[in-house]
């Protein structure tokens, strides 16, 4: 029987997703780089080095991982939920329950991350690459203004320099 669904989980997990997530992390912990638990998670999805979050359902309180689900849909970075933190911790080679686990990088894991990132999301892994490609297309709209900018303190140097030769012509007359 499955654990009854926090607040926190937004989605049903299948029971083949959630056991090959935990695979991922398994294999990703031995020659990856692999973040556990709720503290260290969090910092890896503010930084943007998750690729995948795994976050246990059964946690207690449920405020503790709470944030995760949202933090990782304001990075654009992929979660699931596992039913268990005991799942979590024995994956991730801890003899303790773990909240969350963050693979940074997944190593020989890596066509099992994207397998479960394929499924939660819907999307190939390929698509998913593509989106950052778009970001920095927005970079030149930038670099397009920044020309205006030195032409608008023209001007105001000029000024500057009007009023110090002002208080140049002043100075002699005292």
């Amino acid at each position: 029987m499955r654990y009854m669904a926090k607040s926190y989980v937004k989605f049903e997990v299948p029971k083949d997703v959630s056991a090959k997530a935990l695979d991922a992390v398994r294999m990703a912990k031995q020659n990856g780089v692999v973040k556990k638990g709720v503290n260290e998670v969090t910092k890896s999805i503010e930084r943007g080095m998750a690729a995948l979050v795994v976050i246990a359902e059964d946690v207690e309180p449920e405020e503790v991982v709470m944030h995760l689900p949202t933090l990782c849909e304001q990075k654009k970075i992929p979660f699931v939920y596992v039913p268990t933190r005991q799942d979590v911790g024995n994956a991730v080679g801890i003899n303790v329950p773990c909240a969350s686990v963050a693979i940074e990088k997944a190593g020989a894991g890596e066509a099992a991350m994207k397998d479960v990132i394929s499924k939660i999301t819907g999307k190939s892994a390929s698509s998913s690459s593509k989106q950052p490609e778009a970001q920095p297309k927005a970079e030149p709209e930038h670099k397009k203004e920044s020309p205006k900018a030195p032409k608008e303190k023209k001007p105001k140097q000029e000024k500057k320099e009007e009023k110090a030769e002002e208080k140049k012509e002043e100075a002699p007359q005292q």
